[in-house]
């Protein structure tokens, strides 16, 4: 398969506290990657140094996205997204005084540089409707249209959130905690909308969860962290019984 994205050897310390410590791994074109660990062990300080939130004390980051391996250590969010690298989040980040379909409008008409305002936007940009109902369809909140953000389930914001981000076209999606405060039926409905991504929008994905079972359900690869170390990686059944991740989330003897 062909890598996407590389990070060698990150590292980001904040005072004593070394939050990623000489992290590397690759992804894969078509890959879902999962991330679990304890709290502090730092998966989102490693997933805001991928997405350009901060910038790591050591080590670099690399893309091969359109068939050539670019540095991407410490470009701007914004940058990364232009190039195909979008981020959805823990909090969901939408716009909570614009309705549903106008949100995605928003991130289209961002992602096309066009500097026209929802106010004015008249359906005269090529492409726009036709584009945001169709990622309003793929995430299933095709009835929701005409709400505003605010009014969505907490559920329904993440699915927006991540729609946003589909709505960059990107390449690689980063997925921060996308089923943390759900119901089972919610994270039922973040779980399929991941396997679709992959196998029908053919996105290479990092998820970074706190639940084992989703993670698991979705992944092809799983890497444990523990205190900004890689504790263990490999596929969802062999990090079932490794014994170094049984005994950190079951207290088993090593």
């Amino acid at each position: 398969m062909d890598v996407v994205l590389e990070a060698h050897e990150l590292r980001k310390y904040f005072g004593s506290v070394r939050a990623v410590d000489g992290v590397s791994f690759t992804l894969n074109h078509g890959e879902v990657l999962g991330i679990v660990g304890p709290n502090g062990a730092g998966k989102t300080t490693l997933l805001n140094l991928i997405s350009g939130v901060i910038k790591p004390d050591s080590g670099r980051v690399y893309t091969n996205i359109g068939g050539k391996r670019i540095d991407i250590t410490g470009w701007s969010p914004p940058r990364l997204a232009r190039l195909g690298i979008a981020r959805a989040f823990q909090v969901p980040n939408v716009f909570t005084g614009l309705s549903v379909i106008d949100n995605i409008r928003a991130a289209i008409i961002g992602r096309k540089r066009q500097y026209y305002t929802l106010k004015s936007y008249d359906g005269g940009l090529e492409g726009v409707d036709e584009e945001a109902w169709s990622i309003l369809g793929f995430i299933g909140l095709t009835d929701k249209y005409a709400l505003q953000a605010h009014e969505l389930s907490h559920g329904e914001r993440k699915l927006l959130d991540i729609a946003l981000a589909l709505a960059l076209k990107p390449k690689i999606l980063l997925l921060d905690e996308p089923t943390a405060g759900l119901s089972a039926a919610e994270k039922d409905l973040i779980v399929n909308l991941v396997k679709r991504m992959k196998k029908e929008a053919g996105k290479s994905i990092i998820i970074v969860e706190h639940d084992l079972d989703v993670v698991f359900q979705v992944s092809d690869e799983v890497m444990v962290m523990y205190e900004g170390r890689i504790l263990a990686k490999g596929h969802p059944d062999i990090i079932k019984t490794d014994p170094k991740v049984r005994a950190l989330y079951l207290g088993e003897e090593k």
